[in-house]
């Protein structure tokens, strides 16, 4: 039986073969994959640091070391995207949610500003996702905490169809523009600024809920709901590990 925070022999299953440092891949054969990606859980989970990690996954410095490495080589986001399996695209979900940095992501060598993504707006960062339409995540952008929603929204929908349910924070001719020009629908309120309101599927959007409560479960994994990291590519590893375990449910 599975210790709490670590995979099913189920979930395992299906992240085995994902995983760089099998036998017959090229280079050296990893350690027990296994273990590692349980202790990296356990530190997801749990918002403790690498060095509370539990003796039974070894030593910290390489747990951390190694998870470093396969943030860097893209690891984490490719097991995300491969265990997205028959999403439902019949129309799409845009959202963010605010994430506080711990102090100790704004401190130690390299200084606060190179940490926190170079930008002014304090130890905040924002986490753009698209959903699809049972509110499940397809994918991820961070900004710095000041920026406005709507300036990822173009790149989140690149390449996709269907409807687009969003809040009306994303409202703007450009995006409307752009939603429209790769045939998707439109279903935003539009803003009180707005002199002629542009009607919207009510009840279509009333399903935008999903992506919300999607928020909320990746919110139950703490190295997501706090960005103790002060590496931007550490924190998207997380949010990525937090969005696969979502899809193994």
């Amino acid at each position: 039986m599975a210790k709490r925070y670590e995979l099913t022999n189920v979930q395992w299953a299906r992240i085995a073969a994902l995983l760089p440092g099998k036998a017959g891949d090229p280079g050296r054969t990893a350690a027990d994959n296994r273990l590692f990606v349980n202790s990296v859980l356990w530190v997801l989970r749990s918002g403790a640091h690498c060095h509370d990690l539990p003796m039974r996954y070894g030593k910290w410095k390489s747990v951390h070391t190694r998870f470093s490495r396969w943030a860097n080589k893209g690891v984490w986001e490719r097991v995300f995207k491969a265990l997205i399996d028959d999403p439902n695209n019949e129309y799409l979900m845009l959202d963010t949610t605010l994430v506080r940095a711990h102090q100790q992501a704004a401190t130690g060598k390299g200084g606060t500003r190179t940490r926190l993504w170079g930008v002014r707006g304090g130890l905040t960062t924002k986490i753009h996702m698209l959903a699809d339409a049972l509110g499940r995540p397809l994918r991820f952008i961070l900004t710095g905490g000041q920026a406005h929603d709507i300036v990822t929204a173009a790149a989140l929908l690149d390449g996709m169809k269907g409807g687009a349910v969003i809040d009306k924070a994303y409202d703007s001719n450009d995006l409307r523009r752009i939603i429209a020009d790769a045939d998707m629908l439109a279903v935003i309120p539009s803003k009180r600024s707005r002199k002629v309101p542009i009607p919207h599927d009510i009840v279509l959007y009333k399903t935008r809920n999903r992506i919300e409560r999607c928020f909320n479960k990746l919110k139950h994994f703490r190295r997501f709901a706090t960005r103790f990291d002060r590496r931007a590519g550490h924190f998207l590893a997380f949010t990525h590990l937090a969005a696969a375990m979502l899809w193994m449910r």
